[in-house]
């Protein structure tokens, strides 16, 4: 069961993720709001997936957490937006899904992350695309 740390301002959004994950067979290692927070817990329970929010309510941006990951390898990375104005590339994460998306939408999205890791390329998915 692979575990994924939860980074997400707005905590519906995040017990909503969470409650799609569990029902996916992930297990839920924690829940950041902020950059810092979600970087003192990925160093403290080293995740192996994280589903980030690119737009964090405090003006932060979700791809300022990967380069804290000091203390653990670097997860897989799903960022989750409904801006599409920044530009992410594979140096920021794995995999961008569109906001709002359905439960059946967001598992498919980790599932592609979980193959990239595995060096595999996941076949393509409704709203999810590989950051190249």
């Amino acid at each position: 069961m692979a575990s994924v740390l939860i980074v997400e301002d707005d905590l519906m959004i995040a017990d909503y993720l969470e409650e799609i994950l569990v029902g996916g067979g992930y297990s839920v290692c924690g829940v950041a709001r902020t950059v810092s927070d979600a970087a003192k817990l990925g160093n403290s329970c080293h995740p192996d997936l994280m589903i980030v929010d690119l737009r964090l309510r405090s003006e932060e941006l979700g791809t300022a957490i990967v380069p804290l990951l000091t203390e653990c390898d670097r997860p897989g990375v799903l960022y989750a937006t409904g801006n599409d104005s920044i530009v992410l590339t594979r140096a920021d994460g794995d995999v961008c899904i569109r906001k709002p998306y359905l439960a059946r939408d967001m598992l498919g999205a980790l599932r592609m992350v979980e193959q990239i890791v595995a060096g595999q390329v996941p076949p393509p998915r409704a709203g999810a695309r590989v950051l190249a």
